[in-house]
């Protein structure tokens, strides 16, 4: 057993369950915890961003977690480039190895590199699996290869999965080997340190930190059997609203997944279980198919020309402010920018009017939700634009496009998210509240509704935009994935 030990929390910001933090408790006598504000990451984000304040909350309250289970213990917090951050405080505290979880995105790999340097100080740099329950190459084909069809491999991940890959890894029974901080430790800083300002994220009811993911999930498994029926409604509380703490390690992957997969007479809990597969499905792309990054993960759909220019620039724009005068389009991007957060549902309308209608290149619609969902992940955001676009594994095709008037009238039949974001529709009838344009002038002007004044008109029109986009795809008609 070794002597001294560091963990490097990133993505995993919870003291229980935690793969890292239970391999250096096992391995070495006292296991320090560290944490970077990395400038890096940090450096491009808007000052007042809901995630840095989201993260700032939970590594508060995870330093409190490990005081709790060892006196004197803590989090070790700086502010810097991680990678040199993390070099000089395992030198300062003169530890043998660091431990930290696996993360696939480039630049996190591009990050590990901070193996070399520590090596180079004789410090060793161990990572191991925590946000998946498979990946990389866990899951594979017959043939040894990796799937790019999701139901295949679904079956797989499933018959796969045993009580082994979904045990915690225990930490309060190894706790007494967290060693205390260092005299020079020093305080977390606060957000206005960190060069960041606060948000509305206390005003948005999500509840916050490895505490938050609890209620949360109790609330989530009392409903959890209408999860296949109520999920697609967004004004309907049918989602788990998980997705920011699986983001960030508030909560344990194997936690969520042996809650649904013990649900053995749940149609819900199997609905949701899925989706926790698509999760993992896509880390696993990512991980063999990095170049989906920059491009489509079908080469031959890179030879689709997306429109440009001003005209485009304008739509793009009117798109990400709530104006394109389709109303759950523009309520939904509403959503998303006064909360950092948006239904799944629409977020594959949203993304089918952007590509299907406008005709723009999905790789910008990514762009403004990395910028803007404060559970933004690089392989499930990438893998759901490409699957909008129909340019990604697994895709729709090309030639489903969402009708967005059709989308509302299904899943927001009475028009009740509507009006929580566009109000100035509140008084229009439910059967027009979905296309306003289609209202008679009576119509609206008992509703109290001019538009053009109160509400923009439709910037397209879809049954256009279908057959432009038709024509479009057809640079890869014919391969085998269109």
């Amino acid at each position: 057993m070794s002597t001294r030990s560091l963990v490097w929390f990133r993505r995993d910001l919870r003291a229980e369950d935690h793969a890292a933090l239970h391999f250096a408790l096992t391995r070495s006598a006292q296991v320090s915890c560290g944490f970077v504000f990395d400038t890096d990451i940090l450096a491009p984000l808007p000052r007042a961003d809901r995630r840095v304040e989201f993260i700032h909350g939970a590594v508060v309250e995870l330093d409190a977690a490990l005081r709790e289970l060892q006196p004197g213990a803590g989090l070790i917090v700086r502010h810097g480039r991680a990678e040199e951050e993390i070099v000089r405080l395992a030198v300062q505290l003169g530890v043998e190895f660091v431990v930290a979880s696996h993360d696939d995105e480039p630049a996190s790999l591009a990050r590990d590199a901070v193996r070399e340097r520590l090596a180079a100080q004789g410090i060793g740099f161990h990572t191991v699996k925590d946000h998946v329950i498979f990946e990389r190459s866990e899951v594979l084909t017959a043939t040894g290869s990796p799937f790019s069809v999701f139901t295949p491999y679904k079956n797989a991940w499933l018959r796969k999965l045993a009580p082994f890959f979904v045990k915690a890894y225990p930490v309060q029974r190894h706790a007494q080997g967290l060693a205390p901080l260092p005299d020079d430790a020093g305080a977390i800083p606060s957000l206005a340190a960190l060069g960041f300002e606060p948000t509305n994220l206390s005003t948005l009811r999500l509840p916050l930190g490895a505490q938050g993911a609890q209620q949360l999930l109790e609330d989530f498994l009392s409903r959890i059997d209408d999860y296949g029926s109520a999920r697609d409604f967004p004004a309907v509380r049918g989602p788990s609203y998980l997705s920011v703490h699986l983001r960030f390690g508030t909560v344990s992957i194997r936690q969520l997944a042996a809650a649904a997969w013990r649900r053995t007479d749940s149609p819900g809990a199997a609905v949701w279980l899925s989706e926790l597969v698509w999760r993992d499905f896509y880390h696993q792309i990512l991980h063999h198919h990095p170049h989906v990054v920059e491009r489509s993960f079908k080469p031959a759909y890179d030879a689709i020309r997306w429109e440009e220019g001003d005209e485009a620039d304008d739509n793009f724009k009117a798109w990400c402010e709530g104006r394109t005068g389709y109303p759950l389009v523009d309520a939904a991007m509403l959503q998303i920018r006064q909360s950092g957060y948006m239904h799944n549902r629409l977020r594959m309308v949203v993304a089918s009017f952007l590509v299907k209608d406008l005709g723009i290149d999905w790789r910008r619609g990514e762009a403004f939700f990395a910028t803007h969902l404060n559970d933004f992940d690089l392989a499930a955001n990438n893998g759901g634009w490409q699957w909008a676009a129909s340019t990604g594994c697994d895709a729709q095709p090309y030639f489903r496009i969402f009708n967005p008037v059709s989308q509302s009238e299904k899943f927001d039949p009475q028009g009740q998210f509507i009006r929580r974001y566009l109000p100035q529709l509140a008084k229009l009838p439910d059967g027009l509240i979905h296309a306003p344009w289609q209202a008679r002038p009576v119509d609206l002007e008992a509703a109290g509704v001019q538009l053009g004044r109160d509400y923009p008109r439709p910037i397209v029109r879809h049954e256009i935009a279908r057959m432009q986009t038709l024509e479009r795809y057809k640079v890869v008609k014919g391969h085998p994935a269109g």
